[in-house]
């Protein structure tokens, strides 16, 4: 039997999240590391078997496709355009009907089926073109359409899959920590720290290992292992069921987000009230259940808090609640960081194109029997990035015990939070 600690108000979680048959879960027996250690050990693997494909996709276009260098590339970056946009259709679909968990395992399958098709289409003679050692590969036999469909009709199909995973294995992540308690939100901080380090552990294992069988053993072998990499990384998500916490969907965010946009424009002529207050607001009794937070009405995009002017009307479309005109606030915020991020990204889409077909004009010789492989060289960037989430991390919880350790010596009646 249950003791009186679990089943009373306290040992379930606050925030709304459920089991996998939408039934109230004990904290104490789901969620936190417990449930996340499946889901960054699933991150390395799946990170390793994403960037054995797309580190040496350009080599293999130009080498084995027989496509010059401009053309490889191109179908390079339009390849990873899509595989960073389709994440916003995985994100509605889950968040407006299927839930996270049943999206991404739907999408996992898709993936696995794309890595396998493209192991084929490497693997099979008759899906690719004759060998040739041509310098210039406009003089070898190209690729036929049918070639080229199997090829890059997986790939995109893998870029499919890809948008139903991506958005979603954080966010599952993220919901196994209940912001309502205090020790948990905290941890959800370093959560995303070691969940960016397994995503840096695995593209390193890639960028090394991988592309090093791809170049001297084989592509079939050197595609065959990201494929089981893939299917291991199913297995150990799938084994972490039992541990997870789930939130159910509850409509589309762009729907609420057109909401107050719409109400606000159509209330533009009316003056907002002096006191907040006035504007329009759920009672706490509404959040309570539906175990969500409620957040004041504040200064910043002032145009956009006249979605919440009463007029009479309860229609979504011409009124809408503080808590969802703050968070619509929240997400149009984000817009400027999203822009700069846009050069940056640019930068970084050379270091699977051009950056790696530099890389094959060097002299990559160590001793006199080891090459290193041209892909090989962004693991540099990928080094740097490991390092850079422990200091980070470590630092970060370094300084916040300093901070609680002199406001306890010095102030101790200074709050700390």
């Amino acid at each position: 039997m249950a003791s009186v600690q679990e089943t009373g108000l306290d040992g379930y979680t606050k925030d709304g999240t459920v089991d996998l048959h939408a039934n109230p879960v004990l904290r104490s027996k789901t969620g936190c590391w417990k449930a996340c250690s499946f889901i960054v050990v699933y991150e390395v693997f799946e990170r390793m078997a994403y960037h054995g494909i797309s580190t040496n996709l350009i080599l293999y276009l130009t080498r084995k496709l027989h496509q010059g260098t401009v053309a490889s590339a191109n179908n390079v970056t339009n390849w990873s355009g899509t595989v960073w946009i389709m994440p916003i259709l995985g994100a509605y679909i889950a968040d407006a009907h299927l839930g996270r968990y049943r999206t991404f395992m739907i999408a996992s399958t898709i993936c696995l089926m794309a890595m396998g098709l493209l192991t084929l289409a490497v693997s099979i003679p008759s899906l690719k073109p004759p060998p040739c050692l041509e310098v210039n590969k406009g003089n070898c036999k190209q690729a036929s359409k049918l070639q080229l469909a199997v090829f890059f009709g997986a790939l995109y199909i893998l870029a499919l899959g890809t948008g139903g995973t991506k958005p979603n294995i954080s966010t599952i992540g993220a919901d196994q920590f209940d912001d309502f308690h205090p020790k948990e939100k905290a941890q959800k901080l370093s959560f995303f720290n070691w969940w960016m380090f397994s995503i840096f552990f695995g593209s390193l294992f890639a960028t090394t290992g991988v592309v090093y069988i791809q170049d001297n053993v084989g592509w079939s072998l050197g595609y065959g292992l990201p494929t089981i990499g893939l299917a291991v990384s199913i297995l150990i998500f799938v084994a972490g069921t039992p541990f997870y916490r789930h939130r159910l969907p509850r409509g589309s965010p762009f729907t609420r987000m057109a909401n107050v946009i719409v109400a606000a424009a159509r209330n533009w002529r009316l003056p907002l009230p002096n006191d907040p207050k006035e504007l329009h607001e759920l009672d706490f009794e509404k959040y309570s259940v539906e175990r969500a937070f409620r957040i004041d009405s504040t200064s910043s995009l002032r145009f956009l808090n006249k979605a919440a002017i009463r007029t009479g009307s309860t229609e979504p479309w011409k009124l809408c609640s503080v808590t969802q005109v703050e968070e619509t606030k929240q997400i149009l915020k984000m817009i400027p960081i999203l822009v700069c991020t846009f050069i940056p990204s640019t930068m970084l889409a050379q270091t699977h194109t051009l950056f790696i077909k530099q890389g094959t004009t060097l002299d990559r010789s160590v001793g006199s029997h080891f090459q290193i492989p041209p892909a090989s060289l962004s693991a540099f960037v990928t080094i740097s990035m490991l390092l850079s989430v422990v200091i980070y991390d470590r630092f970060a919880q370094v300084y916040y015990l300093k901070l609680l350790v002199k406001r306890f010596l010095f102030n101790p009646s200074d709050p700390i939070l």
